[in-house]
């Protein structure tokens, strides 16, 4: 099995070796996580063997002669059939070691739309849109929670260009798809709920009000964003219709 570190330095490498031939590989998921919350990673805690990656949908026709280089074999039966947005290699020698590709944008329970951010951060995807990939969770678990908490610590919530969460973004997707608002704000409320519960947290009381703080700013950008008539049509039905994708599992 391997250690955090020996993840860590494969991730490393990787994304490395690909940028040498223009392949743009991006991290998300937990190592993603850990690159964005390196200045306190309390809350960060990883026992999965995996490496999560998303590639600009015009550089897949690279990635099975990149992962052969590196050591890594195809699922050729799952890539054959999913491989337009999604393929899975695995570590020839590490048995354990699964990597995950995700093909243009990511989707998972809501669509983010990547084209034209791969330059944005040079190992993961951008901080904003890993914010989000958390935050789009529909079924959040207290992982999930607890990723988002420690994104909320270690980084501002304002703007891209200072290298924080960026307001701007996340309304921009909001105000076009009602259904990532809608589990957007439902899980700022769990988070709120965990951040606030002093009996069952380890989190400073500062830090609870900086994290409290960061989560208000966003509650109050995506209500305050403009709202079109479709998306007020599609707010009026609510929940009764379901808002988010169904996500398969991939077996081992």
């Amino acid at each position: 099995m391997d250690t955090f570190k020996d993840l860590v330095n494969e991730m490393n490498r990787l994304v490395s070796s690909a940028d040498n031939i223009d392949l743009h590989l991006r991290v998300f998921g937990g190592l993603a996580i850990y690159v964005h919350s390196r200045n306190d990673t309390r809350f960060f805690h990883r026992e999965s063997p995996d490496l999560d990656f998303v590639v600009p949908k015009n550089e897949r026709h690279k990635l099975e002669s990149y992962f052969h280089k590196m050591g890594y074999s195809p699922n050729k039966q799952f890539n054959i059939l999913n491989g337009t947005h999604r393929q899975i290699f695995y570590h020839d020698q590490v048995e354990e070691r699964r990597i995950d590709i995700l093909i243009g944008d990511f989707e998972m329970c809501h669509k983010l739309p990547l084209e034209g951010r791969f330059n944005v951060d040079t190992v993961t995807i951008p901080l904003t849109d890993l914010f989000l990939s958390k935050a789009q969770v529909v079924q959040l678990n207290r992982k999930d929670a607890l990723d988002i908490i420690s994104l909320l610590l270690n980084n501002e919530v304002g703007d891209e260009e200072s290298g924080g969460i960026d307001l701007q973004r996340i309304t921009d997707l909001c105000e076009n798809d009602w259904g990532l608002y809608k589990t957007l704000s439902i899980n700022l409320e769990r988070v709120t709920e965990l951040v606030a519960d002093k009996d069952h947290s380890v989190i400073t009381d500062d830090e609870r009000t900086s994290i409290l703080a960061s989560i208000q700013k966003i509650q109050k950008a995506i209500e305050e964003m403009p709202k079109s008539v479709a998306w007020k049509m599609r707010d009026k039905v609510g929940t009764r219709v379901r808002w988010y994708m169904e996500v398969e599992e991939v077996e081992q």
